[in-house]
C-alpha cells in the first residue's frame, strides 16, 4: 500500500498481500467522512485498486455461465442480473477474493467505519461478482442482516465497479434513499475502479432501480463484498434473514413492483 494512502493497494505477489499498517492508516484517514455521510454512513473512493490489478480482474470475469449462479428475473426484486460465486471462478479470482477477506482488509474497514471485530464470509453469500444486462435493474432495498449459515450479523457492504468507459446516459446509478423512502439523497455512477462502502442497517435503503440503457454488448459489472460481526440479537426479527425491497413513491403503483410482491407471496 502506498504511503500517501491515496488508494487501497494490493501488492502483486501471488498471495496478493496487503501492507497492514498502511491499510489501517488509509481507513483512519477517511473515518470522519464516512461516519458523517448521509443518508447513512458511507464513502465513495475512486481509483481504489492498482490499474493492472483491476484490469486482470476484468479479464478474468467469467463470460460463460458458471456453476451455481443466481439469476434475478423477478419483478421489482431485479431483472437481467446474475450473481457469480468467486469459488466457481479462476484461481486468480479466488486469490483476489481471498485478499479481500484478509486481516489487512478487515483492519482497513474497521478503522474506516469504527466497527470492530469484522468477519468475512468465505462462502460469499449473496456476494461475489454481479453482472446486469441492458434493461436490468435492482429495486431499492435494505439487506438481510443475519448470515444463517455462519450465524453472524451483517454490518458492511463494499462494492467495486468494473465498468470501463461507462457513460452517464447508461444509467445504473447506485441510489441511496432516506429512511421513509420519500427521497433519493444520493446517486453514484458505477464507473470503473470506484468503490462504495456503506453500513447495512435496517434503513440503509439502496439499489439501482432504473433500467439500464446500455447497448446489448455492455453490462454493469461489480464486485460485491459483505462483512459481518458476531451475531447479536436483531431488534426486528423480520429483518434478520431476508432482503427487504422497498418501493419508491413512483413504484407504489407500478406493475413491476406488484408482480414482484405476488411472486414472493406465491413462493
Amino acid at each position: 500500500m502506498t504511503p500517501d494512502i491515496n488508494r487501497l493497494s494490493i501488492t502483486h505477489s501471488p498471495e496478493l498481500d496487503f501492507d497492514q499498517e498502511a491499510a489501517s492508516a488509509f481507513g483512519q484517514s477517511l473515518a470522519n467522512s464516512y461516519v458523517q455521510a448521509t443518508p447513512f454512513p458511507h464513502i465513495v473512493i475512486d481509483n481504489f485498486l492498482p490499474e493492472d490489478l483491476i484490469a486482470n480482474i476484468c479479464s478474468n470475469f467469467p463470460v460463460e455461465p458458471t456453476a451455481n449462479e443466481m439469476l434475478y428475473e423477478r419483478g421489482y426484486k431485479g431483472q437481467n442480473k446474475r450473481q457469480i460465486s468467486p469459488n466457481e471462478c479462476t484461481p486468480y479470482l479466488k486469490a483476489v477474493f481471498n485478499a479481500f477477506n484478509s486481516a489487512p482488509m478487515l483492519q482497513f474497514l474497521e478503522k474506516l467505519t469504527g466497527i470492530e471485530g469484522l468477519i468475512p464470509d468465505p462462502y460469499f453469500t449473496g456476494g461475489g461478482l454481479h453482472e446486469t444486462k441492458s434493461g436490468g435493474y435492482l429495486g431499492v432495498h435494505s439487506d438481510f442482516r443475519l448470515n444463517k449459515k455462519l450465524n453472524i450479523h451483517r454490518r458492511l457492504n463494499a462494492i467495486i465497479y468494473l465498468n470501463k468507459d461507462w457513460q452517464e446516459e447508461y444509467g445504473g446509478n447506485l441510489e441511496l434513499w432516506d429512511v421513509d423512502m420519500k427521497t433519493c439523497l444520493k446517486k453514484i455512477l458505477p464507473i470503473y475502479n470506484r468503490c462504495v462502502i456503506f453500513n447495512t442497517d435496517k434503513d440503509s435503503n439502496h439499489g439501482h432501480p432504473e433500467p439500464l440503457t446500455t447497448p446489448p454488448h455492455i453490462t454493469r459489472r461489480s464486485i460485491a463484498l459483505y462483512y459481518y460481526t458476531a451475531a447479536t440479537v436483531v431488534a426486528d426479527p423480520a429483518q434478520r434473514n431476508k432482503t427487504h425491497y422497498k418501493p419508491r413513491p413512483k413504484d407504489r403503483f407500478s406493475l413491476k413492483y406488484y408482480i414482484g410482491k405476488l411472486i414472493k407471496k406465491k413462493n
